[in-house]
């Protein structure tokens, strides 16, 4: 009897968090994101993100790669672990997370999921947005996240809302962006930031006050040819914070099934 897989081996989701460059676009994208929301006290509370900023983002990318290459009853137990890490959290704090920030966070998977991959490899049709949308709205859907848009054009209004409602520029912005470049170094820093220029939406680069055109973008061609010579861990060496190089280079490593 063959295995069921949370997301199926043929899935467009699979491509896009089978590689570690697409994976590190959705960190950055995610990681100027989450500097602006409105809930991102919560993320302070436990004193995590300001301590170690890099890893607390990781390990939210890493729980969801959990998700997307397990069999469905690991997958399950992964997304319910987060669910009770999020509770244990509300319990020492005595409220609750807002239902909104939790949508914000998995709107955040799905959004950089198809921008990162748009940038590195190629635009998706209609069809493979919609089977990224099905992958996180079943995770929303285990964690019993409230009011979840049912179709990725629901979702896309509702994005669309909450870009608008839920972000501002506050005083934890800016300490979080001090803290990416306290971890990371000024030129690492300056790397992440023209990243986060390629990926982020409208409203998140207007807020951060970020130009528009990255100078990442001639680089991207150069980079996909050291890609297609199998050079391109050599640049990775280059710009990645030794501390995650391990962590990284084995998000390439696709597990079986």
């Amino acid at each position: 009897m063959s295995m069921e897989f949370f997301v199926n081996k043929h899935s467009i989701v699979r491509q896009i968090w089978g590689k570690s460059d697409t994976i590190l676009f959705i960190f950055a994208g995610a990681s100027a994101e989450f500097a602006l929301s409105k809930a991102v006290d919560w993320l302070y509370f436990t004193g995590r993100l300001p301590s170690d900023p890099l890893g607390r983002l990781f390990s939210t990318v890493s729980y969801a790669r959990v998700i997307v290459f397990s069999e469905r009853q690991a997958a399950l137990r992964a997304i319910d672990t987060m669910a009770a890490i999020h509770a244990g959290v509300e319990a020492k704090r005595g409220m609750s997370i807002p239902d909104w920030a939790y949508r914000d966070v998995l709107f955040m998977l799905i959004d950089y999921s198809i921008r990162s991959f748009e940038v590195l490899e190629r635009q998706l049709s209609k069809v493979e947005k919609q089977e990224v949308f099905d992958v996180f709205y079943r995770v929303g859907s285990r964690m019993a996240l409230k009011d979840l848009p049912l179709t990725f054009d629901a979702w896309e209004t509702m994005r669309h809302e909450h870009l608008h409602q839920n972000l501002q520029h506050s005083h934890y912005t800016a300490d979080l962006f001090s803290q990416y470049r306290k971890h990371l170094g000024a030129v690492r820093y300056r790397l992440l930031l023209e990243a986060q220029i390629l990926v982020v939406p409208p409203r998140v680069r207007q807020l951060l006050g970020f130009r528009k055109i990255s100078l990442l973008n001639p680089l991207l061609g150069v980079y996909k040819l050291s890609r297609n010579m199998k050079v391109d861990w050599l640049m990775k060496s280059l710009i990645l914070p030794p501390k995650y190089k391990d962590v990284i280079r084995a998000l390439d490593q696709v597990p079986a099934g």
